[in-house]
Protein backbone atom coordinates (compact mmCIF):
# COMPACT_ATOMS: atom_id res chain seq x y z
CA UNK A 1 0.00 0.00 0.00
CA UNK A 2 3.13 2.52 0.78
CA UNK A 3 4.02 1.80 -3.03
CA UNK A 4 0.61 1.90 -4.41
CA UNK A 5 -2.71 3.11 -3.23
CA UNK A 6 -0.74 5.64 -0.67
CA UNK A 7 1.77 6.28 -2.03
CA UNK A 8 1.66 10.20 -2.29
CA UNK A 9 0.77 10.34 1.48
CA UNK A 10 3.75 7.81 2.82
CA UNK A 11 5.81 10.36 0.72
CA UNK A 12 4.62 13.29 3.18
CA UNK A 13 4.10 10.49 6.48
CA UNK A 14 6.18 7.69 5.58
CA UNK A 15 6.05 7.30 9.63
CA UNK A 16 2.69 6.81 9.81
CA UNK A 17 2.69 3.74 7.97
CA UNK A 18 3.22 0.80 9.83
CA UNK A 19 1.99 -2.59 10.88
CA UNK A 20 0.33 -3.95 13.55
CA UNK A 21 -0.54 -7.58 13.53
CA UNK A 22 -3.64 -8.96 15.15
CA UNK A 23 -4.42 -10.32 18.71
CA UNK A 24 -7.08 -12.44 20.69
CA UNK A 25 -7.67 -11.73 23.92
CA UNK A 26 -6.82 -14.54 26.40
CA UNK A 27 -9.83 -14.23 28.64
CA UNK A 28 -12.06 -15.26 26.01
CA UNK A 29 -10.48 -17.88 23.74
CA UNK A 30 -8.57 -19.50 26.35
CA UNK A 31 -9.92 -19.00 30.05
CA UNK A 32 -13.62 -18.64 29.31
CA UNK A 33 -13.95 -20.86 26.32
CA UNK A 34 -11.68 -23.87 27.79
CA UNK A 35 -11.96 -24.54 31.37
CA UNK A 36 -10.75 -27.99 31.33
CA UNK A 37 -7.04 -26.40 29.60
CA UNK A 38 -7.13 -23.10 31.68
CA UNK A 39 -7.37 -25.04 34.82
CA UNK A 40 -3.98 -27.54 34.10
CA UNK A 41 -2.66 -23.89 33.25
CA UNK A 42 -3.49 -22.32 36.36
CA UNK A 43 -2.26 -25.01 38.05
CA UNK A 44 1.22 -25.48 36.25
CA UNK A 45 2.06 -21.94 35.86
CA UNK A 46 -0.70 -20.04 37.66
CA UNK A 47 -3.24 -17.64 36.09
CA UNK A 48 -0.89 -14.49 35.14
CA UNK A 49 -1.07 -15.58 32.18
CA UNK A 50 -4.74 -13.75 31.64
CA UNK A 51 -3.00 -10.71 31.61
CA UNK A 52 0.20 -11.52 30.18
CA UNK A 53 0.13 -13.92 27.73
CA UNK A 54 4.24 -14.04 27.39
CA UNK A 55 3.84 -16.07 30.85
CA UNK A 56 3.00 -19.21 28.32
CA UNK A 57 6.60 -19.84 27.41
CA UNK A 58 6.76 -21.40 31.30
CA UNK A 59 5.22 -24.50 29.34
CA UNK A 60 7.98 -24.97 26.71
CA UNK A 61 9.82 -27.34 29.12
CA UNK A 62 6.76 -29.18 30.00
CA UNK A 63 6.42 -30.55 26.26
CA UNK A 64 8.78 -32.94 27.51
CA UNK A 65 7.30 -33.95 30.76
CA UNK A 66 4.85 -37.56 30.41
CA UNK A 67 2.50 -36.55 33.13
CA UNK A 68 1.41 -32.98 31.77
CA UNK A 69 1.57 -34.11 28.03
CA UNK A 70 -1.20 -36.84 29.87
CA UNK A 71 -3.43 -34.12 31.65
CA UNK A 72 -3.15 -31.61 28.46
CA UNK A 73 -4.60 -34.75 26.22
CA UNK A 74 -7.15 -35.33 28.77
CA UNK A 75 -8.16 -31.67 28.46
CA UNK A 76 -8.31 -32.00 25.15
CA UNK A 77 -10.69 -34.81 24.98
CA UNK A 78 -12.93 -33.25 27.56
CA UNK A 79 -13.14 -30.51 24.84
CA UNK A 80 -13.68 -33.47 21.44
CA UNK A 81 -16.69 -35.11 23.94
CA UNK A 82 -18.20 -31.66 24.47
CA UNK A 83 -18.78 -30.78 20.92
CA UNK A 84 -19.58 -33.92 20.05
CA UNK A 85 -22.16 -33.81 22.85
CA UNK A 86 -23.15 -30.69 21.01
CA UNK A 87 -23.29 -32.64 17.35
CA UNK A 88 -24.84 -35.38 18.76
CA UNK A 89 -27.89 -33.05 20.27
CA UNK A 90 -28.05 -30.46 17.46
CA UNK A 91 -27.35 -32.54 14.49
CA UNK A 92 -28.12 -36.44 15.23
CA UNK A 93 -24.74 -37.09 14.10
CA UNK A 94 -22.48 -39.56 16.33
CA UNK A 95 -18.59 -38.53 15.79
CA UNK A 96 -15.82 -40.84 17.15
CA UNK A 97 -13.77 -38.42 19.81
CA UNK A 98 -10.77 -40.65 19.36
CA UNK A 99 -10.78 -39.42 15.78
CA UNK A 100 -8.43 -36.78 14.68
CA UNK A 101 -10.66 -33.37 14.35
CA UNK A 102 -9.81 -31.73 11.56
CA UNK A 103 -11.39 -28.44 11.24
CA UNK A 104 -11.72 -25.17 9.30
CA UNK A 105 -14.73 -22.60 10.83
CA UNK A 106 -14.33 -18.62 9.11
CA UNK A 107 -16.15 -16.52 6.56
CA UNK A 108 -16.79 -18.74 3.60
CA UNK A 109 -15.57 -17.40 0.68
CA UNK A 110 -13.18 -18.50 -2.54
CA UNK A 111 -9.70 -17.15 -1.22
CA UNK A 112 -10.71 -18.60 2.32
CA UNK A 113 -10.57 -21.87 0.15
CA UNK A 114 -12.56 -24.48 1.63
CA UNK A 115 -13.15 -26.25 -1.66
CA UNK A 116 -9.62 -27.24 -1.06
CA UNK A 117 -10.52 -29.37 2.01
CA UNK A 118 -13.79 -30.11 0.31
CA UNK A 119 -11.09 -32.03 -2.84
CA UNK A 120 -9.03 -33.20 0.05
CA UNK A 121 -11.57 -35.11 2.08
CA UNK A 122 -13.24 -36.58 -1.20
CA UNK A 123 -9.67 -37.84 -1.72
CA UNK A 124 -9.59 -39.74 1.47
CA UNK A 125 -13.04 -41.12 1.30
CA UNK A 126 -11.77 -42.22 -2.17
CA UNK A 127 -8.41 -43.71 -0.74
CA UNK A 128 -10.88 -45.92 2.09
CA UNK A 129 -12.85 -47.04 -0.72
CA UNK A 130 -10.09 -48.19 -3.00
CA UNK A 131 -7.73 -49.18 0.03
CA UNK A 132 -10.01 -50.06 3.03
CA UNK A 133 -7.68 -52.49 4.49
CA UNK A 134 -5.14 -49.51 4.96
CA UNK A 135 -4.02 -48.05 8.37
CA UNK A 136 -6.46 -44.95 7.67
CA UNK A 137 -5.91 -42.44 10.70
CA UNK A 138 -9.71 -41.55 11.09
CA UNK A 139 -11.01 -38.03 10.86
CA UNK A 140 -13.89 -35.86 11.82
CA UNK A 141 -13.96 -33.03 9.29
CA UNK A 142 -15.65 -29.79 10.43
CA UNK A 143 -16.84 -26.94 9.06
CA UNK A 144 -19.07 -24.05 9.88
CA UNK A 145 -19.65 -20.50 8.95
CA UNK A 146 -21.85 -17.84 7.25
CA UNK A 147 -21.50 -16.77 3.53
CA UNK A 148 -23.08 -13.27 2.25
CA UNK A 149 -26.29 -12.96 1.26
CA UNK A 150 -25.94 -12.79 -2.56
CA UNK A 151 -22.50 -14.71 -2.82
CA UNK A 152 -24.16 -17.17 -4.60
CA UNK A 153 -20.22 -19.10 -5.30
CA UNK A 154 -20.00 -19.21 -1.33
CA UNK A 155 -23.76 -21.02 -1.12
CA UNK A 156 -22.61 -23.11 -3.37
CA UNK A 157 -19.83 -24.48 -1.75
CA UNK A 158 -21.78 -24.69 1.42
CA UNK A 159 -24.69 -27.00 -0.46
CA UNK A 160 -21.18 -28.81 -2.13
CA UNK A 161 -19.82 -29.68 1.86
CA UNK A 162 -23.25 -30.86 2.83
CA UNK A 163 -23.65 -32.78 -0.46
CA UNK A 164 -20.79 -34.27 0.69
CA UNK A 165 -21.24 -34.99 4.19
CA UNK A 166 -24.49 -36.76 3.12
CA UNK A 167 -22.58 -39.34 1.30
CA UNK A 168 -19.75 -39.89 3.18
CA UNK A 169 -22.03 -40.15 6.40
CA UNK A 170 -24.40 -42.57 4.64
CA UNK A 171 -21.68 -44.85 3.22
CA UNK A 172 -21.25 -47.83 5.44
CA UNK A 173 -17.65 -48.93 3.95
CA UNK A 174 -16.00 -45.56 5.61
CA UNK A 175 -17.40 -46.34 8.80
CA UNK A 176 -15.69 -44.42 11.63
CA UNK A 177 -12.75 -43.75 8.95
CA UNK A 178 -14.38 -40.43 7.83
CA UNK A 179 -17.08 -38.07 9.29
CA UNK A 180 -17.85 -34.43 7.57
CA UNK A 181 -20.31 -32.27 9.40
CA UNK A 182 -21.21 -28.23 8.47
CA UNK A 183 -21.80 -26.86 11.68
CA UNK A 184 -25.19 -24.78 11.72
CA UNK A 185 -25.33 -20.94 12.61
CA UNK A 186 -21.78 -20.12 13.14
CA UNK A 187 -21.55 -17.91 16.23
CA UNK A 188 -19.09 -17.13 18.99
CA UNK A 189 -20.59 -19.19 21.53
CA UNK A 190 -20.68 -22.02 18.74
CA UNK A 191 -16.38 -21.22 18.21
CA UNK A 192 -16.34 -21.30 22.36
CA UNK A 193 -16.89 -24.66 21.73
CA UNK A 194 -15.63 -25.94 18.54
CA UNK A 195 -12.09 -24.40 19.04
CA UNK A 196 -11.13 -25.85 22.09
CA UNK A 197 -11.88 -29.22 20.49
CA UNK A 198 -9.95 -29.21 17.04
CA UNK A 199 -6.83 -31.20 16.55
CA UNK A 200 -5.93 -29.66 13.27
CA UNK A 201 -6.54 -25.92 12.45
CA UNK A 202 -7.03 -25.22 8.30
CA UNK A 203 -5.75 -21.74 7.82
CA UNK A 204 -5.59 -22.47 3.94
CA UNK A 205 -6.23 -18.97 2.01
CA UNK A 206 -4.12 -18.30 -1.11
CA UNK A 207 -1.09 -16.86 -0.63
CA UNK A 208 -1.06 -13.41 -0.53
CA UNK A 209 -5.13 -12.73 0.35
CA UNK A 210 -5.21 -12.71 4.08
CA UNK A 211 -4.46 -9.63 5.53
CA UNK A 212 -3.88 -11.43 9.23
CA UNK A 213 -6.52 -13.70 10.67
CA UNK A 214 -7.24 -14.30 14.51
CA UNK A 215 -9.23 -17.79 13.85
CA UNK A 216 -5.37 -19.37 13.42
CA UNK A 217 -4.03 -17.63 17.16
CA UNK A 218 -7.94 -18.89 18.45
CA UNK A 219 -6.88 -22.64 17.63
CA UNK A 220 -3.45 -22.63 18.08
CA UNK A 221 -3.44 -20.90 21.93
CA UNK A 222 -6.26 -23.97 22.55
CA UNK A 223 -3.41 -26.32 21.36
CA UNK A 224 -4.83 -27.31 17.45
CA UNK A 225 -1.54 -27.79 15.09
CA UNK A 226 -2.24 -25.73 11.87
CA UNK A 227 -2.33 -26.79 8.22
CA UNK A 228 -1.93 -23.57 6.14
CA UNK A 229 -0.16 -21.29 3.43
CA UNK A 230 2.82 -18.89 4.35
CA UNK A 231 -0.16 -16.20 4.22
CA UNK A 232 -1.80 -13.74 6.65
CA UNK A 233 -0.32 -14.30 10.41
CA UNK A 234 0.70 -17.48 9.74
CA UNK A 235 3.43 -16.20 9.13
CA UNK A 236 4.39 -15.11 11.64
CA UNK A 237 2.67 -18.38 14.28
CA UNK A 238 5.30 -20.18 12.25
CA UNK A 239 8.29 -18.36 13.77
CA UNK A 240 6.76 -18.13 17.23
CA UNK A 241 5.71 -21.54 17.25
CA UNK A 242 8.88 -23.11 15.29
CA UNK A 243 9.07 -24.63 11.29
CA UNK A 244 8.67 -27.68 13.12
CA UNK A 245 5.62 -27.19 14.94
CA UNK A 246 3.31 -26.09 12.05
CA UNK A 247 2.09 -27.77 8.79
CA UNK A 248 3.19 -25.31 5.74
CA UNK A 249 2.44 -26.10 2.26
CA UNK A 250 1.49 -24.60 -1.28
CA UNK A 251 2.92 -21.69 -3.38
CA UNK A 252 3.80 -18.43 -1.65
CA UNK A 253 2.82 -14.83 -2.63
CA UNK A 254 6.02 -14.26 -5.04
CA UNK A 255 5.18 -17.71 -6.53
CA UNK A 256 1.40 -17.01 -6.65
CA UNK A 257 2.27 -14.04 -8.97
CA UNK A 258 5.02 -15.48 -11.18
CA UNK A 259 2.12 -18.42 -12.02
CA UNK A 260 -0.57 -16.05 -12.92
CA UNK A 261 2.53 -13.96 -14.76
CA UNK A 262 3.15 -16.78 -16.62
CA UNK A 263 -0.63 -17.57 -17.57
CA UNK A 264 -1.79 -20.14 -15.00
CA UNK A 265 -3.18 -22.98 -16.83
CA UNK A 266 -5.44 -25.11 -14.42
CA UNK A 267 -6.48 -27.46 -16.89
CA UNK A 268 -2.90 -29.05 -16.74
CA UNK A 269 -3.01 -29.83 -13.42
CA UNK A 270 -6.49 -31.47 -13.86
CA UNK A 271 -4.97 -33.85 -17.45
CA UNK A 272 -1.77 -34.35 -15.29
CA UNK A 273 -2.66 -35.67 -11.89
CA UNK A 274 -5.25 -38.40 -12.15
CA UNK A 275 -5.88 -38.63 -8.77
CA UNK A 276 -7.18 -34.96 -8.87
CA UNK A 277 -9.09 -35.55 -11.70
CA UNK A 278 -11.22 -38.46 -10.19
CA UNK A 279 -12.19 -35.99 -7.61
CA UNK A 280 -13.16 -33.43 -10.05
CA UNK A 281 -14.84 -35.53 -12.31
CA UNK A 282 -17.17 -37.14 -9.38
CA UNK A 283 -17.66 -33.53 -8.26
CA UNK A 284 -18.80 -32.80 -11.91
CA UNK A 285 -20.71 -35.60 -12.92
CA UNK A 286 -23.25 -35.82 -9.90
CA UNK A 287 -21.74 -38.49 -7.61
CA UNK A 288 -22.38 -36.03 -4.48
CA UNK A 289 -25.75 -34.53 -6.45
CA UNK A 290 -27.83 -37.50 -7.37
CA UNK A 291 -31.22 -36.42 -9.10
CA UNK A 292 -29.04 -33.31 -10.39
CA UNK A 293 -26.02 -34.73 -12.27
CA UNK A 294 -25.33 -30.91 -13.26
CA UNK A 295 -25.69 -29.50 -10.12
CA UNK A 296 -21.77 -28.51 -9.38
CA UNK A 297 -20.95 -28.12 -12.90
CA UNK A 298 -20.19 -23.67 -11.96
CA UNK A 299 -17.89 -25.11 -9.30
CA UNK A 300 -15.62 -27.92 -12.32
CA UNK A 301 -15.63 -24.38 -14.66
CA UNK A 302 -14.77 -22.43 -12.21
CA UNK A 303 -11.66 -24.36 -11.27
CA UNK A 304 -10.78 -26.28 -14.75
CA UNK A 305 -11.85 -24.23 -17.17
CA UNK A 306 -12.34 -20.17 -15.88
CA UNK A 307 -8.91 -19.77 -14.56
CA UNK A 308 -9.26 -21.13 -10.84
CA UNK A 309 -8.42 -17.78 -10.04
CA UNK A 310 -7.20 -19.02 -6.44
CA UNK A 311 -4.79 -21.28 -7.33
CA UNK A 312 -6.40 -24.43 -5.92
CA UNK A 313 -5.47 -27.15 -8.17
CA UNK A 314 -1.63 -25.61 -8.22
CA UNK A 315 -1.61 -26.23 -4.68
CA UNK A 316 -3.77 -29.40 -4.45
CA UNK A 317 -0.76 -32.05 -4.71
CA UNK A 318 1.53 -29.98 -1.62
CA UNK A 319 -1.81 -29.49 0.40
CA UNK A 320 -2.67 -33.75 -0.02
CA UNK A 321 1.12 -34.46 0.60
CA UNK A 322 1.46 -31.99 3.26
CA UNK A 323 -2.40 -33.33 4.71
CA UNK A 324 -0.48 -37.07 4.50
CA UNK A 325 2.39 -35.62 6.70
CA UNK A 326 -0.60 -35.22 9.29
CA UNK A 327 -1.76 -38.05 9.22
CA UNK A 328 1.95 -39.70 9.90
CA UNK A 329 2.75 -37.30 13.13
CA UNK A 330 -1.10 -37.88 14.58
CA UNK A 331 -0.62 -42.09 14.49
CA UNK A 332 2.60 -40.62 17.52
CA UNK A 333 0.17 -39.57 20.04
CA UNK A 334 3.18 -38.28 21.95
CA UNK A 335 4.55 -36.43 19.15
CA UNK A 336 1.27 -35.04 18.38
CA UNK A 337 0.94 -33.92 22.40
CA UNK A 338 4.59 -32.50 22.74
CA UNK A 339 4.06 -30.20 19.49
CA UNK A 340 0.85 -28.91 20.75
CA UNK A 341 1.47 -28.39 23.98
CA UNK A 342 4.80 -25.83 21.46
CA UNK A 343 1.85 -24.11 19.89
CA UNK A 344 0.00 -23.11 22.80
CA UNK A 345 3.82 -22.17 25.00
CA UNK A 346 4.48 -20.12 21.33
CA UNK A 347 1.10 -17.66 21.67
CA UNK A 348 2.22 -15.24 23.62
CA UNK A 349 2.91 -12.80 21.36
CA UNK A 350 -0.48 -12.81 19.55
CA UNK A 351 -2.53 -11.52 22.38
CA UNK A 352 -4.92 -8.13 22.08
CA UNK A 353 -3.47 -6.65 25.10
CA UNK A 354 0.16 -6.82 23.36
CA UNK A 355 -1.84 -5.30 20.10
CA UNK A 356 -3.03 -2.38 21.69
CA UNK A 357 -0.28 -1.39 24.10
CA UNK A 358 1.28 -1.25 20.47
CA UNK A 359 -1.48 1.24 19.22
CA UNK A 360 -1.39 3.58 22.03
CA UNK A 361 2.61 3.55 22.19
CA UNK A 362 3.34 3.87 18.15
CA UNK A 363 0.55 5.19 16.69
CA UNK A 364 -1.83 6.89 19.38
CA UNK A 365 0.80 8.45 21.49
CA UNK A 366 -1.47 7.66 25.21
CA UNK A 367 -0.77 6.62 28.43
CA UNK A 368 -2.50 3.72 29.89
CA UNK A 369 -4.74 4.27 32.96
CA UNK A 370 -4.69 2.05 35.41
CA UNK A 371 -8.32 1.27 36.29
CA UNK A 372 -9.70 0.04 40.07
Amino acid sequence: MKQSIFADFNKIFPERFNNKTNGVTPRRWLAQANPPLASLLDARIGRGWRRDLDQLKALKPMAEQPPFARAFRHAKRENKLRLANWVEQHMNIVLDTDAMFDVQVKRIHEYKRQLLNVLHVITRYHRILDEPNAPHVPRVVVFAGKAASAYAMAKLVIRLINDVAAVINADERVGKLLKVVFLPNYSVSLAEIIMPAADLSEQISTAGTEASGTGNMKFALNGALTIGTLDGANVEMKDNVGDENIFIFGNTTPEVAEIRAKGYQPRDYYDNDLELKRVLDAIRDGAFSHGEPARYQQIFDTLVNWGDHYLLLADYASYIETQEKVDALYRDADAWTRKAILNVAGMGAFSSDRTIAEYAHEIWHTKPVTLG
